[in-house]
């Protein structure tokens, strides 16, 4: 540091982070000079802002996830809004540093970012009245996030011009200088996408965690305006004081209190008593009530897809003392529950990717800890292609598709040919999907499968296919054929499943399409069904 330059007491603030940062401020010591910043204080400094930025980025698709579900759709908006916002303060920044450029705008730049950040806890309420409004799909989604997320990031956007505004002392390194700052920015981005993703969600929660970062930049505030030379540079300082009581008090309230049970990478989970039948819990993944479970009584099904497919196991597998069941997606465990009762000795084995879910459904849903349902989680594709050779199963049941959420990569030519190579020769894969009256992702999936299989049924579950603006479908298919819909074989299955002619009637009414690795455009398929449903 420069001879003269501002040297401030340990004593007098009991932050490691304020006495580590200010002694690397270079100011001259003439009142005249301009302030400047050391680089390597200013690198940290846009490190620290862009970090933040990537939080709130990151939070956002999980704070908006109960509320208006994940798809392309609103990732795609996310990311969008957050770089507007960025744009529109380096913008608004640079006409900033032209004219106010100074350790104590530096510093009140973070106050107010700290202030647009926690801001995010009171608009994010504001998405409700939005779900009333009648608009088109991307129009709806964009307005949602520009509302609660673009302030924020056009607020943390001023901050890097400023500070190369302040780090510049010779115009013969602007070069050196602003890549450094930059290559700072980028790298606070990374850490920030990684920390969040992989460490600091789980750990704290959304709500916690966006409190935090706005607690974060008014630190750094502080620690800036200590530094600077006017009047107003206490002012951040006593604002993080106020911060910090206000902290106490939230915390005692319970103010940040997530409304989620368990707040995990993938989900939202809540668990209540059913409303009509208190015996009976529901378990809610993000917005999807998924699941109904009877914790005393593994054998109730409430929902109609699974009752179709207890009907089904029952005609395809008659007297079958004990089967082979892979489920794709656990949820409430309610069908693997009643296969174990109703076949007892059956080797069932859940592949579920969150394993907040198996958590809940030990401790909330009666999952008994000497179940011999095997659990494993991680990814079902990745599952697939690890299972040797010969492992076979009697059944495999598709449950991961999460509302309009869909794991794109489990509806692929690609998946079906992996699920058909671990079936048993008279084996079933039942999937359950969603869809709506214009069906474009249901002809294409049961396109996709009648690539694999020999024999794909549909059954509506409720009212006739393509009636309701979102309607549940289960999906059987087999290389053998069910006693579905055969004159010498009357089954009560016939009324549950379309025709074969109803079905390729139904398909040849839109384009053919075939769902690969390389193309599968599910959000799009789906999006006239989400937009039907609202936000």
């Amino acid at each position: 540091m420069a001879a003269g330059g501002f040297q401030p007491s340990v004593d007098s603030f009991p932050f490691f982070f304020l006495a580590t940062i200010i002694p690397a401020i270079d100011i001259a010591p003439e009142s005249h000079a301009p302030e400047r910043l050391h680089p390597l204080v200013a690198t940290l400094i846009v490190f620290l802002s862009n970090f933040g930025i990537l939080v709130l980025e990151l939070v956002a698709g999980r704070l908006t996830a109960p509320i208006v579900g994940v798809s392309l759709y609103t990732w795609t908006s996310i990311i969008g809004v957050i770089l507007a916002g960025i744009s529109l303060g380096n913008y608004l920044g640079g006409k900033i540093a032209d004219r106010w450029a100074s350790l104590t705008t530096l510093a009140w730049l973070f106050v107010i970012s700290a202030a647009g950040s926690a801001s995010i806890l009171w608009t994010i309420d504001l998405i409700h009245p939005l779900r009333e409004l009648e608009l088109p799909i991307i129009v709806g989604v964009l307005l949602v996030f520009t509302v609660v997320f673009l302030l924020p990031g056009t607020l943390l956007g001023t901050i890097s011009p400023v500070v190369v505004k302040l780090t510049l002392a010779d115009l013969n390194r602007t070069g050196d200088v602003v890549g450094k700052i930059y290559a700072a920015g980028a790298a606070g981005s990374i850490a920030g996408t990684f920390a969040t993703g992989f460490f600091l969600i789980s750990a704290f929660g959304t709500r916690l965690l966006v409190w935090g970062v706005a607690g974060g930049l008014l630190l750094i505030g502080a620690a800036i305006g200590l530094s600077a030379r006017r009047q107003l540079r206490y002012g951040p300082l006593a604002l993080f004081g106020l911060f910090l009581a206000l902290s106490s008090l939230v915390w005692q309230r319970g103010w940040l209190g997530s409304p989620c049970l368990r707040e995990t990478d993938y989900y939202c989970i809540k668990v209540r008593p059913d409303d009509k039948e208190p015996n009976l819990y529901v378990l809610t993944l993000d917005r999807l009530v998924h699941s109904y479970v009877d914790p005393d009584d593994p054998t109730y099904l409430r929902y109609g897809y699974e009752k179709v497919y207890a009907d089904v196991v029952k005609a395809a597998f008659p007297g079958a003392p004990s089967l082979s069941a892979l489920f794709i997606g656990g949820g409430g465990y309610t069908f693997p529950r009643y296969l174990e009762v109703v076949h007892p000795g059956s080797r069932i084995e859940v592949v579920e990717i969150d394993p907040g879910v198996t958590q809940t459904a030990y401790a909330e849903l009666g999952l008994p800890a000497d179940t011999s349902i095997v659990t494993f989680n991680e990814d079902a594709r990745r599952f697939m292609a690890n299972l040797p050779p010969a492992a076979r199963y009697d059944l495999i049941v598709g449950d991961a598709f999460n509302d309009f959420s869909v794991p794109y990569h489990l509806t692929t030519l690609e998946f079906d040919r992996q699920v058909a190579a671990h079936l048993t020769p008279n084996g079933l894969y039942l999937v359950n999907i969603i869809d709506g009256r214009q069906g474009d992702f249901l002809r294409a999936y049961v396109s996709t499968l009648q690539q694999v299989f020999d024999e794909v049924y549909v059954s509506p579950v409720v009212s006739e296919i393509g009636q309701l603006s979102r309607q549940t479908y289960v999906i059987v298919a087999a290389n053998r054929e069910l006693p579905i819909h055969k004159p010498a074989q009357p089954s009560a299955l016939d009324r549950q499943f379309v025709t074969p002619a109803e079905l390729a009637g139904y398909l040849q009414q839109g384009r053919p399409l075939i769902l690969t690795d390389d193309y599968v455009p599910v959000d799009n398929l789906l999006a006239p069904v989400f937009a039907d449903s609202g936000l």
